[in-house]
């Protein structure tokens, strides 16, 4: 299994549910890994608790497949989908906008009254824009709102 730190394996940072292989090129293996030191093991660090990637990279026949643009920082592999089962998904998005380096943050289908709804979108480089969104019912906002 390649690690591509401490806490976290290529083989969850590819994994999909769409049966489809998901085969990270070199380059977008590079941009996992940053994203994985510099995002994911603090995250893991500060909270005490595994990081669940629910979407990490994705080949270009699983991002059509999940129906994602071409565009898709998930498709450069610098982006993941992530949650911490315990941990609501606002507080999450929270703590990673005050406390870490990134190029885009959406908290997506969050609610205020289900702390496990939705799930938090993380991007890392090269940019590094710092954007900050709430997404909810495809329409995005700026800003993090439950």
């Amino acid at each position: 299994m390649t690690q591509l730190s401490p806490h976290f394996s290529l083989s969850e940072m590819t994994v999909t549910g769409t049966g489809l292989p998901n085969v990270a090129p070199s380059q977008a293996i590079a941009s996992l890994t940053a994203l994985c030191v510099n995002v994911l093991e603090p995250i893991r660090a500060h909270f005490g608790k595994p990081v669940q990637v629910n979407s990490g990279y994705r080949g270009p026949a699983v991002n059509r497949a999940v129906g994602s643009k071409p565009t898709s920082q998930h498709a450069k592999g610098e982006a993941a989908d992530i949650e911490i089962p315990g941990v609501s998904n606002l507080a999450l998005a929270r703590w990673i906008a005050a406390n870490l380096k990134f190029d885009q943050l959406i908290a997506e289908a969050v609610k205020a009254n289900d702390p496990s709804a939705g799930w938090v979108h993380v991007s890392y480089g090269p940019r590094m824009r710092g954007q900050v969104l709430t997404m909810k019912g495809g329409k995005y906002t700026v800003g993090l709102a439950a």
